[in-house]
């Protein structure tokens, strides 16, 4: 097995330059259809961003060791090189794809992922704005390791990926060539992600290609000026509330809910679910509200 680097760790510097370029040139080429920075916002940004990559280490431990278990015990060993690399990344953004999707519907798991979209801002500050409970995401993997793959490349491939993503948080990029944005996730696709109007909705979940979002149903182009944040912004830049605001709400619901069938309801379905509200009337489901 090839020492791989850790592709994240490597970046940092490179995020730090890049956010302040970008905030840089908003003071100089400021533009009236744009957010732009506030010192508070890209405070909390940075303030997440830090705070996961502490409790990433303490939650990657569980992970590490069912993946260690998982390949050890498979027949199956992928040979580590540069084309094999390539496939793992492509598997790798596949199931990233349905991760990602999966927080979107379905509300503990959203608990988590709300944090990346709390901001009412979208610039490379915004990519920074990462969950203190990522311990959600790891499971998806899982078919990835059991058919051979490395939890190392796994790793390096999620790093990439996550990399690649830092860029299209930006709105000082308009749309690129068509064959790009057909192919690859881009700045236009990724606002329409981080908006809050109905049209854009849980759309766009693709992580390096778009081209998942364009099989199974999940594409929306950039049509409209997105509006950023939560359809109920929690509109505070305390991390601790930013981190945890939405599984406060879930205790609160499930303390308060009638029946375990309630309760079900408002773990597992999606955000915004609400129960008969009498014999009547049918459940309601509306996505993304926290």
């Amino acid at each position: 097995m090839p020492d791989l680097p850790d592709v994240v760790l490597w970046s940092i510097p490179a995020f730090i330059l890049l956010t302040l370029l970008e905030a840089v040139s908003f003071r100089l080429h400021p533009d009236d259809d744009e957010l732009g920075y506030t010192p508070k916002d890209t405070a909390a940004s940075l303030s997440m961003g830090l705070g996961s990559l502490a409790f990433d280490l303490l939650w990657g431990i569980i992970p590490a060791l069912v993946y260690s278990a998982i390949y050890t015990l498979t027949p199956l060993k992928l040979p580590v090189a540069a084309a094999t690399l390539l496939l793992i990344l492509i598997g790798q953004d596949f199931f990233y794809y349905w991760s990602h999707r999966s927080h979107h519907v379905i509300r503990i798991l959203w608990a988590s992922h709300v944090v990346h979209h709390s901001s009412r801002r979208f610039n490379l500050s915004t990519a920074l704005r990462q969950p203190w409970t990522g311990a959600t995401s790891w499971v998806f993997y899982l078919p990835l390791i059991a058919i051979g793959v490395h939890p190392a490349a796994l790793a390096f491939c999620g790093s990439v990926n996550l990399v690649y993503q830092f860029w299209i948080h930006t709105e000082r990029i308009g749309k690129l060539p068509r064959w790009f944005e057909f192919v690859f996730n881009t700045p236009s696709h990724h606002r329409v992600h981080h908006a809050s109007q109905g049209s854009y909705l849980d759309r766009n979940f693709g992580g390096i290609l778009i081209v998942w979002d364009r099989l199974f149903g999940s594409f929306a182009p950039e049509t409209e000026r997105p509006v950023y944040g939560l359809t109920k912004n929690i509109d505070t830049h305390n991390p601790l509330r930013i981190a945890f605001h939405e599984y406060a709400a879930i205790g609160r619901d499930l303390v308060s809910a009638a029946t375990w069938r309630e309760r079900g309801g408002r773990l597992l379905r999606a955000p915004g679910w609400q129960p008969l509200q009498d014999a009547g009337q049918p459940e309601q489901e509306s996505a993304r509200v926290p």
